[in-house]
């Protein structure tokens, strides 16, 4: 049986984009056993997608080499008997465990010098192939080839134990249809719309019946608080309050998912529920969700927009600020819910 490791990205929403270059394996390889080796805070989401047989969660964290600990663990793969890794991120220490591992096979994109940790190299085309998923896929083709289109979708495995547990652990009303609000966005203040607008979209939906949900990390707590005080009751802050396995399960129960460009934006679109992805500093055209059911909104024509900076470098983020509630509204009717 043919083995293949992974070697997966570091953000959520990367990771979610890798899918398709999984499903594409499973395609072109009947019966091969994909394991995946990923950071410990997306280890959970990696181990809900169903192209994967086994996550190995690796201890190391951004910033330092760690050459030795990286050659144990690296060497600790080696039982395995994988005959082939592909290395998703495009870092030199991303190839370096691959190689230890003494893998035959050692697929991904030139990066960083890699020539020698990688012995079969693909050449990235930017202009040529912008979306971030399509990059991916070209990993399962021969070196020079397309990306096989369209892209395979994929999904997440949703725990319906996990949920119920959940649900009264947090005391969740599940008698309304749920609306699931994502504020953040780790990459910066730039991707985020403002929690004023947020909370008066939650005042709008709750108007009609709706039970507004907050989610996202420990780091976006205060900001779910200023959401749902602002809201006056109307929203519930689950910020912090669940792990990515468990957000994953909440947000299966959504009738609508009103999210900034982030990795939870990602998570909505491989569950297949119906989005409204907000976009300011960012841009649909390289990493849009992966998703029919979407609404994609953003402020057209401002010559600033995108940056693709983490903190406005003009002061204004007009690309967000000025985006009103009522827009947001008129995209999820627009979605046609049920």
């Amino acid at each position: 049986m043919l083995r293949i490791l992974i070697v997966a990205p570091n953000w959520v929403g990367d990771t979610l984009l890798a899918q398709p270059l999984l499903a594409r394996l499973h395609q072109r390889l009947p019966g091969v056993l994909i394991d995946a080796l990923a950071p410990s805070w997306t280890a959970p989401l990696v181990a809900r997608m169903p192209e994967i047989a086994e996550v190995i969660a690796t201890p190391f964290v951004h910033g330092p080499l760690q050459l030795r600990e990286r050659w144990r663990f690296g060497r600790s793969l080696r039982q395995r008997g994988y005959q082939q890794a592909i290395v998703l991120p495009n870092t030199f220490k991303a190839a370096l465990l691959p190689f230890f591992a003494d893998i035959g096979l050692r697929v991904g994109f030139t990066g960083e010098s890699r020539y020698g940790l990688l012995n079969i190299l693909h050449k990235l085309d930017e202009a040529k192939i912008p979306l971030m998923a399509e990059r991916y896929a070209q990993l399962a083709e021969r070196p020079g080839d397309a990306p096989g289109l369209p892209l395979l979708r994929g999904t997440l495995r949703v725990d319906a134990a996990n949920l119920l547990i959940q649900v009264a652990r947090l005391g969740l009303d599940r008698s309304r249809p749920v609306a699931v609000f994502c504020p953040g966005a780790e990459y910066g203040p730039a991707k985020r719309w403002p929690a004023r607008c947020f909370a008066a979209l939650a005042r709008s939906l709750a108007a009609r019946g709706r039970a507004v949900w907050l989610l996202g990390s420990a780091k976006e707590r205060e900001l779910g608080e200023e959401i749902a005080g602002s809201a006056k009751g109307d929203a519930i802050n689950l910020c912090g309050r669940t792990d990515l396995a468990t957000a994953v399960d909440l947000m299966s129960q959504a009738e609508v998912i009103v999210s900034n460009d982030s990795g939870l934006m990602h998570v909505a679109a491989a569950l297949d529920r119906p989005l409204v992805a907000l976009y300011g500093s960012s841009s649909p055209e390289h990493t849009p969700p992966m998703s029919e059911r979407v609404s994609v909104v953003r402020i057209a024509g401002l010559p600033c927009s995108p940056c693709y900076q983490r903190h406005c470098p003009l002061g204004h983020f007009r690309c967000l600020n000025e985006l009103p509630a009522p827009q947001v509204l008129q995209a999820i009717d627009a979605l046609k819910l049920a």
